[in-house]
């Protein structure tokens, strides 16, 4: 899930659908032309582009669709990439911050499926503010575990660069940055050898909330609905599952 790593090794198994993958290379590719559009095509000027790009390759957006969002989005092509991006504060069950963050071409249709959602999963929008005050934006590099990979290894060749700090995510890493910070420190793993998921400008908690296995199961049911649909490019949340929490939801 954007936003929480615990989502992806949590929620329930199941296949990925044609239609789920075809939104998740939707937004991915929403993402590529926004990138073009703000900073140009040119990779070598544009971190932005070159981290959006690497995270579609990771997800397997075919090379084809990533060079023809590059030049669509940076109006090579004719065509006109016009986005706005959105965020919406609320509640999940148990009183569960969230951002759930749009990038759309319609905000009055954004509005009303992402309340739609919200209402129908046990869930409350919040004034504007409301939520917010509950997360910091932060630099969010995801790396893949692999055998000899340790979190010292990372930390080794992160630390100068501006990391925070380094966190065991189970099947990831993750290392937390500085906004400012974050391409310095992709571009000091790559020096030191070490491939990386993602590169994200992200809403970190300052406080995370321990929630049981009910509530994890309804919000992991909220999520699941925003993730559905096609506005939606990234959804922040300030719970916690704790290692007995965990395994209680995988023998589901």
């Amino acid at each position: 899930m954007s936003g929480h790593s615990k989502w992806a090794t949590t929620k329930h198994k199941k296949a990925i659908t044609d239609s789920r993958r075809a939104k998740a290379f939707a937004k991915l590719i929403k993402n590529i032309e926004v990138a073009a559009k703000m900073g140009g095509a040119d990779l070598s000027g544009n971190p932005t582009l070159v981290d959006a790009i690497q995270k579609a390759k990771k997800t397997s957006v075919p090379n084809d669709n990533i060079d023809r969002a590059v030049k669509r989005g940076a109006g090579l092509s004719g065509e006109s990439v016009e986005y706005t991006t959105i965020m919406y504060e609320g509640y999940g069950p148990n009183g569960v911050a969230m951002l759930i963050e749009c990038l759309t071409d319609n905000k009055n249709r954004a509005a009303a499926e992402v309340r739609t959602a919200v209402s129908r999963n046990g869930g409350t929008m919040g004034d504007p503010g409301s939520v917010a005050y509950n997360f910091h934006r932060k630099g969010l590099i995801v790396v893949s575990k692999t055998d000899g990979l340790t979190e010292d290894t990372i930390l080794d060749a992160v630390l100068d660069a501006g990391a925070e700090e380094v966190t065991d995510e189970g099947d990831t890493f993750e290392i937390v940055t500085d906004p400012s910070d974050m391409v310095a420190a992709r571009v000091a793993l790559q020096e030191a050898g070490i491939d990386y998921d993602s590169a994200d400008s992200a809403f970190v908690p300052t406080l995370k909330i321990e929630i049981d296995a009910e509530t994890a199961t309804k919000v992991f049911r909220l999520i699941d609905a925003l993730e559905d649909l096609d506005d939606v490019q990234n959804i922040y949340t300030n719970f916690d599952l704790s290692p007995e929490v965990q395994a209680e939801l995988e023998a589901q």
